[in-house]
């Protein structure tokens, strides 16, 4: 239940409903935006909600729905049900047209059988009668037009209208030529008049020929003559025309009767496409704001995580702004949160940010917070925001908000969710006040949920007193002078009274008049509120720096692991292929030896036969044994290292190819993958020494892979998640080879993709800026990357 009955005004949730209904294709999906109400049923809000998640799924990472076309077909179907109507071949056009898009979406939801099991149940049970389509072919063609065989008579008359305008216009042509040769016509050619081919003669010759005037000039020099030949041959067109007529609207009558008994199935079919029409355009909207699904429960609680309002969000992006994100929570042991801070802070759009995002919430819609914020269920939503002052009830502001507080305190429960805005304000601080705090303590002991805001001392010391109440505050710059719109939640905050007046130029001798007319102690609590604002600030600058320090030391770890990784399976396979070597050489050693001894024995041990035989041996000995070489110090000093020299790792014996040398640092490539080390780890080793495989991998990626790598992508058509696989891949490969920008081919499309691709890209810091192809090749359906 929603009190007052315009709260939907105040927190702008019929905007939304207005947003939404732009993207529906059809009235029939205005229609239903129109009808979106908060509901208080978990398992109705969680079944839309899911329904709208998969239809965002679909529209971002799966083939395009086949919706293409979105009639009426409710009201043809209302009409075809009565007896002696009949549909027009328009309207049977429209029903095709629906039909065939009913059928498609069927087809499409067949073969993702359990993927999308909420979009499913929309259609459950739901018939594809195709017989419909082709009754409807048999008679109408694609363009929505009576075929001419729709019928043997509506043959046998097409054919005779064809027959007869071609004898009238030959005959009129003879008579035309006739007439000219006479010098009887006046300037021009045949003309049509009253839906007449009609002949321009001189108005001197028109006793000359025999026939009808339908018209003349203005000046009265011509008229416009049809023979009376050609007369006869008209009027029988004209007959014959009436008759096809009269033979349609007979067709069209049997084919109504033959659709009559589908009209139940149709009315279903129409349900259907107006849902889908409905869902589609609240997940396009999901899209637009950037929206996801919280975690429904079936409580009266919440915890939103980088929540954001969306007319908000809206209005900053069209101006390239970003909005800052909201963290707050109400459950059992928070229960209400007390919001104080300065003017123009950001206290009311925070709670009308949560007021709102609940009402989207319970009506199904997907909110723009991110994906692991917790959304209850509250039967109820009480709102004071605004003035509701009242001439004709005779209220004042203050009489408004003490109705409502009234209607708050007594029918307010622990499934309630409340929000004011200025609480106890409008009249004397003196006795509003304590009024205030008094309602305050009674909607808590009522366990009632809910976000106040106030600038009133006394509701601050109250809620830090009192369980279940919290006091939260927005963060102020008190250099600059300037709001943060950050909510802080635990301490209550400073309403920057006199620092803001003093901004805006009040005389100094006001300023200090004003405050020594302040209480010693309110002085005192204001400054340690400052204060306290400057502390957490200072605090929250500190917690950032240390996230961006941990999250560098993350990717660092990262690397570090990966680089690991890759030097033991770099040492798994060096073990694997000695090993194998070993083998080789022990079995090509046992032949030898067999061998030799063979053949010792069958030269009766001859000792020059015994001789050669000795010195074959110790080559083979010499051939495979490998010569200890002197092991080098790491902070011994290599000879000078350039860029395309192989280098092996001192203490982990991996080689690698030299490509850039920064300072005292060497980029090395290693297979495919790429670290940094001192210079003084690393020692030049000849190329002939490293193995072939290692070179003709490292050498097709640094001459033939930078010989034939294009710095461009056409990515349409591929799923976002692919596309933006393959984009990271070439932004890797335009890093490593110094390219300093890429071209991506994306499509204009619904823009999804751009969006998607964009995103992605800002994220990396050697991204310097993205622009547009020129609109003559290509405009926004192209991005350029230029690197940094």
């Amino acid at each position: 239940m929603l009190y007052p009955p315009n709260s939907a005004d105040k927190l702008g949730f019929n905007e939304i409903k207005e947003l939404i209904k732009a993207h529906c294709l059809s009235i029939m999906g205005q229609e239903m935006v129109n009808k979106i109400q908060v509901m208080t049923n978990y398992d109705l809000i969680l079944k839309f909600l899911n329904q709208a998640n998969e239809f965002k799924n679909i529209l971002q990472n799966d083939e395009a729905l086949p919706i293409n076309h979105f009639y009426d077909i409710k009201t043809l179907a209302n009409k075809a049900k009565i007896e002696g109507t009949f549909l027009s071949e328009e309207e049977f056009f429209q029903v095709n047209a629906s039909l065939t898009t009913v059928f498609a979406v069927i087809a499409y939801f067949n073969e993702r059988v359990g993927v999308y099991p909420n979009l499913e149940a929309l259609f459950e049970h739901l018939p594809i009668e195709k017989a419909i389509l082709r009754k409807i072919d048999q008679v109408i063609d694609p363009k929505g037009k009576m075929r001419n065989n729709a019928s043997r008579e509506l043959m046998d008359i097409t054919t005779g209208i064809a027959r007869a305008e071609q004898d009238a216009r030959k005959r009129i042509d003879h008579i035309f030529k006739q007439a000219s040769a006479n010098n009887w016509t006046a300037d021009g050619s045949l003309t049509v008049r009253d839906g007449r081919l009609c002949i321009p003669l001189l108005a001197e010759n028109k006793r000359k020929l025999k026939g009808f005037i339908h018209d003349e000039s203005a000046s009265g020099q011509t008229v416009y003559m049809e023979p009376e030949e050609v007369f006869s041959l008209n009027n029988l067109i004209r007959d014959l025309e009436f008759e096809r007529r009269r033979e349609i609207i007979k067709i069209l009558t049997a084919l109504t009767d033959e659709l009559r008994p589908y009209v139940p199935l149709l009315l279903s079919y129409h349900g259907l496409l107006t849902k889908l029409d409905f869902v589609r355009a609240k997940a396009l909207f999901a899209i637009e704001i950037e929206a996801e699904m919280p975690k429904l429960v079936n409580e009266a609680k919440f915890r939103l995580f980088n929540a954001r309002h969306p007319l908000l969000f809206l209005n900053f992006k069209k101006e390239h702004k970003s909005v800052v994100p909201l963290n707050v929570h109400i459950d059992d042991h928070t229960r209400i949160i007390v919001v104080s801070g300065p003017n123009a802070g950001g206290k009311s759009v925070c709670m009308k940010t949560v007021g709102l995002l609940q009402m989207m919430v319970q009506a199904g819609l997907l909110i723009p917070a991110g994906a692991d914020s917790i959304a209850g269920v509250f039967k109820q939503l009480f709102v004071d925001i605004g003035d509701d002052q009242s001439i004709e009830s005779d209220l004042s502001t203050y009489s408004a908000h003490l109705s409502k507080m009234k209607k708050f305190v007594e029918d307010a429960n622990g499934k309630t969710l409340i929000l004011i805005d200025e609480f106890g304000t409008g009249t004397d601080p003196q006795f509003g006040g304590p009024i205030a705090e008094a309602v305050l303590e009674a909607l808590n002991h009522k366990k009632v949920r809910g976000m106040v805001t106030t600038h009133y001392s006394n509701l601050k010391i109250f809620a830090s007193n009192t369980e279940g109440i919290e006091n939260a505050s927005m963060l102020f710059n008190n250099t600059e002078m300037k709001p943060l719109y950050m909510l802080e939640v635990g301490k209550p905050g400073s309403s920057y009274a006199f620092e803001i007046a003093q901004k805006i130029g009040l005389p100094q001798h006001v300023l200090s008049l004003a405050q020594s007319k302040i209480s010693a102690g309110q002085k005192k609590v204001d400054s340690l509120l400052v204060d306290l604002e400057r502390d957490k600030k200072e605090i929250l600058e500190t917690k950032q720096r240390l996230d961006k320090q941990q999250r560098r030391v993350n990717a660092l770890f990262a690397e570090n692991e990966e680089l690991k990784s890759f030097l033991d399976e770099n040492r798994k396979n060096l073990l694997r292929e000695a090993k194998q070597e070993a083998k080789n050489i022990i079995l090509n050693a046992n032949k030898l030896v067999e061998n030799t001894i063979a053949e010792i024995k069958s030269s009766n041990a001859d000792k020059d036969v015994t001789r050669a035989l000795r010195e074959n041996l110790n080559n083979e000995v010499k051939k495979n044994t490998v010569k200890a070489e002197p092991i080098k110090q790491a902070g011994q000093v290599n000879e000078e290292i350039k860029a395309g020299d192989w280098v092996k790792l001192i203490d982990a014996d991996t080689t690698g190819q030299v490509l850039e040398l920064i300072k005292d640092n060497v980029v090395i490539a290693m297979g495919e993958l790429r670290t940094v080390v001192k210079k003084k780890r690393v020692e030049k080793v000849s190329r002939s020494s490293v193995p072939k495989e290692l070179r003709k991998s490292s050498g097709s990626m640094q001459t033939g892979d930078m010989a034939s790598f294009s710095p461009e992508i056409d990515v349409r058509g591929m799923r976002t998640e692919d596309a933006l696989h393959a984009i990271e891949k070439l932004f890797d490969r335009a890093l490593m080879m110094g390219f300093n920008n890429l071209k991506i081919l994306h499509g204009k499309g619904d823009g999804i993709l751009r969006k998607m691709i964009r995103q992605y890209l800002k994220k990396y810091d050697q991204v310097d800026r993205l622009e547009d192809e020129h609109p003559d090749r290509g405009g926004d359906g192209i991005t350029y990357a230029y690197l940094k």
